[in-house]
């Protein structure tokens, strides 16, 4: 019997190919909408949250500002800086291991003729070297690290392909006019931003791009402490130093852990995603309606047909369960286009993001749980928007359908 329903569905539904495909589209955009952009934010959370936590779980990033995303972005942005007090501060605090400053800002490079302004940031190579092989990972995939007071550099993996072609260990280029020496290249650090940055010593930093801001801190919780109780000491330290040369309330520092970092950027993409998840929801809505209006039209049409069907045999469930079933293959079909235009543009989108250069290199998320439960919702959508054209055609009158014109 089944076979039979969907066989009538199928024939219905290609019985009115402008009507069923318009009603379709509606499925397709709202579908296409949630697996598109869902699966490129769970992306963007994916290589953020990686990215993070490659940061050894004892470092502490330290930021003027509020503990926030937003904070840390107005102090990266905003020209806000750490002072040489606030820093050594910090490395009195109970707990602190260690700590590094950094600094950074574009500057004008040049390699033979070519020349392009690029991403630079400092820190004392001392100091901040050991700190970055051992909690964040890095390694040079050519060549070595700077060695401080020697005027050398390291390239970030792609400039040597895409910004300065060519440029190889050993060879001299122009920061700013002044000369450096490429010692190594690092291997990928997982965004393009660093990638695309030149890394140097904190003192030749300043002397060739004249920026003397420290913009952010990290430090290395000591054996033994616990990460957030050293995290509070360092805030509340700072505090009470601004109190001391102000004589008043001061300006906040932001002093987070990468864990507490992936927990706010989740925080935040979580809430991009509902946001994603409400503007699709009204193509889903209006495609929705545009099924029960077609199942509507379709029970006015076929009201001789339902009554030859009942006057031969059929009850209202077989008749209700046939609208219920071409509703269903609406929804259906259009979710399955949908899912398919969705995950091709997620895949655009993940190619033209890494070709205008974004932050972070954002593979898109496409798993199988999205996928299904967009198949699964689209065809209880229609199932749900043809209920009630189907209780309406379950419930003619066979001797009035007979006589309908």
């Amino acid at each position: 019997m089944f076979k039979e329903y969907f066989i009538l569905a199928i024939r219905n539904i290609r019985t009115r190919p402008l009507r069923s495909w318009l009603t379709i589209l509606g499925i397709i955009i709202g579908v296409f909408l949630v697996v598109s952009l869902i699966s490129l934010s769970q992306g963007m959370m994916s290589s953020v949250s990686q990215e993070l936590q490659t940061m050894g779980g004892d470092i502490l990033m330290i930021f003027p500002g509020e503990a926030s995303m937003q904070g840390m972005m107005s102090t990266m942005f905003g020209g806000i800086s750490i002072s040489d007090q606030q820093l050594n501060v910090i490395r009195r605090t109970r707990g602190v291991e260690r700590v590094v400053s950094m600094a950074w800002g574009n500057g004008f490079v040049q390699s033979q003729d070519k020349g392009k302004n690029i991403f630079l940031w400092g820190m004392p190579l001392r100091e901040g070297l050991p700190l970055v092989q051992e909690n964040l990972g890095w390694e040079t995939v050519d060549g070595r690290f700077p060695i401080q007071g020697k005027r050398e550099i390291v390239l970030g993996n792609i400039v040597n392909k895409d910004l300065l072609p060519g440029v190889q260990v050993g060879d001299s280029i122009r920061i700013e006019g002044q000369r450096f020496t490429v010692s190594g290249i690092l291997r990928s650090m997982g965004n393009r931003q660093d990638d695309s940055a030149i890394m140097m010593d904190l003192v030749d930093f300043q002397t060739a791009t004249g920026v003397r801001d420290i913009v952010i801190a990290m430090a290395q919780v000591s054996p033994g402490f616990e990460v957030n109780q050293v995290a509070e000491n360092v805030r509340l330290a700072l505090e009470n130093e601004g109190k001391k040369q102000r004589g008043q309330e001061s300006s906040p520092f932001g002093v987070i852990s990468s864990d507490t970092a992936v927990e706010m950027t989740g925080n935040i993409i979580l809430i991009l995603q509902l946001a994603i998840f409400g503007f699709a929801s009204i193509a889903v809505i209006v495609g929705a309606i545009g099924v029960m209006n077609t199942m509507f039209t379709s029970v006015k049409e076929r009201t001789r047909e339902i009554g030859l069907l009942k006057a031969v045999g059929a009850k209202r469930k077989h008749i209700s369960t046939l609208f219920l079933i071409e509703s269903g293959l609406i929804g259906l079909i259009g979710g399955f286009i949908g899912v398919v235009g969705g995950i091709m543009v997620a895949k655009i989108g993940e190619f033209f993001l890494a070709d205008i250069g974004s932050m972070f290199y954002i593979k898109a998320h496409l798993s199988f749980s999205l996928i299904f439960f967009s198949l699964l919702f689209s065809f209880l959508l229609g199932c749900l928007s043809g209920f009630l054209p189907a209780r309406q055609a379950a419930k003619l009158n066979p001797v009035d359908a007979l006589l309908y014109e």
